[in-house]
């Protein structure tokens, strides 16, 4: 079996943050700056410069054509990279939260990172806790009695050979 490398948020806190792939760098970080007051105002003062122009250039379609082109650009790529990031966020959110009610001890401190984990990492822990869930209702109280995960957080993340995320069942399987 090839050797599978352990999760990004599975390492000694001196190793620096979790490797993230480039995408998710670059819709964090301008996420993070657009959401800034010196972004808007560096927008607002485009728009200004952009309007005194219109004298000088005649307010002929050019000048029109240069802010419509502009923003749209801006507006369409700036609605790809937010939407990404809120994606991940709002997911790690739920995954968090989900934690907190599967456990009563306490959460498990692994999971505080999960914004910067890929989307399938996220996936795979959101899948496992609908596993949990699942086997909640189908408990005779509805899931009322609290139960802790039964899996390890690495057992989750951590693709199997084929791709997957392991299930839990597989040693139990192969002994049937």
């Amino acid at each position: 079996m090839p050797d599978v490398n352990p999760i990004p948020t599975l390492r000694a806190a001196s190793e620096g943050p979790a490797h993230r792939p480039l995408f998710t760098r670059v819709s964090q970080a301008v996420s993070k700056a657009a959401g800034k007051p010196v972004t808007f105002f560096l927008a607002v003062a485009v728009i200004v410069v952009w309007g005194l122009t219109g004298p000088l250039f005649g307010y002929n379609d050019t000048w029109q054509l240069i802010i419509n082109t502009s923003t749209t650009i801006v507006t369409f790529l700036m609605v790809f990279l937010i939407q990404n990031s809120q994606n991940r966020d709002t997911a790690a959110l739920q995954i968090k939260l989900d934690e907190l009610i599967a456990r009563t001890e306490g959460p498990r401190n692994v999971l505080l990172d999960l914004e910067d984990l890929d989307e399938e990492t996220l996936d795979r822990l959101r899948a496992d806790y609908a596993r949990l869930a699942d086997i909640a209702q189908e408990e005779e109280g509805e899931g009322a009695e609290i139960s802790t995960p039964d899996r390890r957080f690495s057992d989750v993340c951590t693709p199997a050979a084929d791709g997957k995320a392991t299930d839990g069942n597989s040693t139990a399987e192969q002994k049937s």
